[in-house]
């Protein structure tokens, strides 16, 4: 199992990225999200790509971030820009256990990074959490979600100059 746990959506201004965040832990091998906020239209968004496009990705807005990180069995990362490098960070994990990540939209408070087993620092650079969480994840799974299989009503094909897109059945 390996959920992402994004801390301080803004409605407003981070809609799109936190949109992106999901879709990305999505596409690259996560199975479920917790968003901090309450955010039913989020929530609809991602069910509604997830029912379109297969597979068993969920989301959970509203939820007490402490809470889901006093209480995970696994491992907790928090991706950050002030961390260990991705490779030492990752030469850490626990494979064998359920995974948390935690990345911030807002100033993360000093006890998600005490509260983390492991701060990985994707760059030391300002950057961007979706960036963070795509990289992490490709690393992480050795590139696996290129060969995961959704099962949707739509399947997109790949195809050097046009757009294929198959529906189920046919």
């Amino acid at each position: 199992m390996i959920a992402i746990l994004r801390h301080g959506h803004r409605l407003e201004r981070d809609k799109r990225i936190t949109t992106h965040v999901a879709l990305v832990a999505r596409a690259f091998g996560a199975d479920k999200i917790f968003i901090t906020t309450k955010d039913e239209q989020l929530a609809r968004t991602i069910t509604s790509v997830v029912q379109r496009f297969g597979g068993t990705f969920t989301i959970q807005t509203g939820v007490d971030g402490k809470r889901i990180m006093k209480e995970w069995p696994g491992t907790i990362v928090h991706l950050t820009m002030y961390g260990e490098s991705l490779d030492t960070g990752l030469a850490k994990i626990d494979r064998t256990k359920d995974l948390l990540l935690v990345v911030g939209a807002e100033k993360v408070p000093r006890y998600f990074y005490e509260a983390a087993d492991v701060n990985i620092a994707v760059s030391n650079q300002p950057h961007s959490e979706v960036a963070a969480v795509a990289l992490f994840l490709d690393r992480f799974t050795q590139g696996g979600w290129e060969t995961q299989q959704f099962h949707g009503k739509l399947t997109i094909k790949p195809n050097p100059r046009g757009k294929t897109v198959e529906t189920q059945g046919s």
